[in-house]
Formats: structure tokens, sequence, C-alpha cells
């Protein structure tokens, strides 16, 4: 298994808000641990919650006591929510702020993922699919749901940008849970919107399934179109082949 994560201010943003965290050894009771934040508020609020938010999770699955995955990742993003939430009280320029979150593991031949907001984890795979993991808590997903607006014209729908969770919204955060089984030849892509907003699914699969490049170079690749596209927002990714 190999794993490579980039990210990228964009060509529209003064800041990078995103944060990625990509690590292939042991994290408490997680095998690995891979990260994306998508940060939410002020120049220093967006920047400031997906950082913190991420490092305060790494810290709490190194103390937490769960005898499973998914349980100790439950317990530690509770409590960064809460500590989030505390920070944004205790500073004005921190108030409001919060950030999407998804984070994934992978013990042998399952992967573990937890989502918190639009950034996305997808899995694509040799046989020429791809499928997102994730369901986006996002306004616009939500009227797809109800029937409201077809799935094609999401991505240009003037609320395409509203969320309906995110870490440090709300007292009580509600992340969503799965858990897939992988193969081997498998890729897990985990990206925030800065990139699914400027390359089609479809695109993404051809691009990550190119047999002529490594996985640096696809990931560049991908980050490279993006901003090709118009890249209005900060692009962020973390690539693992299984």
């Amino acid at each position: 298994m190999e794993s490579y994560a980039i990210t990228d201010i964009g060509s529209r943003r003064e800041v990078n808000q995103d944060y990625v965290y990509c690590n292939d050894d042991t994290v408490g009771l997680l095998p690995n641990l891979y990260i994306v934040a998508d940060g939410m508020g002020g120049h220093k609020a967006g920047d400031f919650a997906s950082r913190y938010s991420v490092n305060e999770f790494e810290k709490e699955l190194k103390e937490q006591n769960a005898r499973t995955i998914i349980g100790s990742m439950e317990g530690a993003v509770r409590l960064v929510n809460e500590r989030l939430l505390k920070e944004a009280a205790s500073e004005p320029d921190y108030e409001g702020m919060g950030t999407t979150f998804v984070a994934a593991c992978i013990d042998e031949s399952n992967l573990y993922v937890l989502n918190i907001g639009d950034s996305r984890l997808y899995l694509i795979n040799e046989r020429g699919t791809i499928r997102q993991i994730t369901q986006d808590h996002s306004l616009v997903e939500e009227k797809i749901l109800r029937g409201e607006i077809e799935r094609k014209d999401a991505k240009n729908h003037p609320e395409k940008n509203v969320i309906t969770r995110a870490l440090g919204a709300s007292e009580q955060v509600l992340p969503d849970f799965f858990e897939v089984e992988l193969s081997a030849g498998d890729y897990v892509l985990l990206c925030s919107d800065g990139l699914t907003n400027m390359v089609e699914d479809t695109v993404l699969k051809e691009m990550v399934l190119n047999p002529e490049n490594s996985l640096k170079e696809k990931a560049e690749g991908l980050v490279e179109l993006a901003n090709k596209n118009g890249g209005r927002d900060n692009i962020s990714l973390i690539l693992v082949h299984i």
C-alpha cells in the first residue's frame, strides 16, 4: 500500500483553508490515518479550524480506550467538536468557524470512513468504476434526495456551497460512518470540493487509473487540472493505492 497527499491554494483564493493529514503508520487503535479538512469562516478562522481539528483528532485517537476503530474515531471526533466550539468562543476572529472532515483508515481488506460536511471519499477500482462512499451534507444534496433538483444540475446550483453539517457548527456533531471491503489494486481518494467542483467524476477515474503515471503524478495532475478548469477554491486530496 502506498499513499500521496497534496494541497494547493487554487487560482483565486488568498489563503489555503484546507488541511491534509497522511500517515501510513499506526495512530492509536488505527493502523493508519488519512484526513482532508476544508475550513470555513474568516481567513484566520477557516485555516485555524481545519488545522486544529485534524491535529486534535490525531492526538485524541492516541488517548482513546475504545475497542473498535469506529468507536475510537467517534469518541475522538466528539471531543474535537467540543474543543473547537470552545476555541470559537474564546476569540472574536474565530467566531462561527467550522470545518468539513473526512477521515479514513485501512485495516487489512477493510476501509473505515468518518465524514462530516461535503469533502468526499471515493473508491476507484481497476475494473474501471468510481463510487462515492460518502454522502455530502449539503443543502443541494438534500434537494436532490427530495427530488427538487436533478444531480446533473447540482454543480452549478447557486446554493451548492451551503453545507448542513460541519465540525464546530453545533454542540452535537453528527458524523456518518462507513465500512467498505477493499480489494488489491483499489484506489481510495479523499478530497475537498475544490477538486470535485472543478473535475468530473469520470475524469477523476480516468486520471487515477492511468497506468503510465505514478501515484504522485496522478495526484499532481488532478490539482493541475482543477486549476486549469478555474481553481475557484483550495484543492486538496489524498490518494491511497491498495
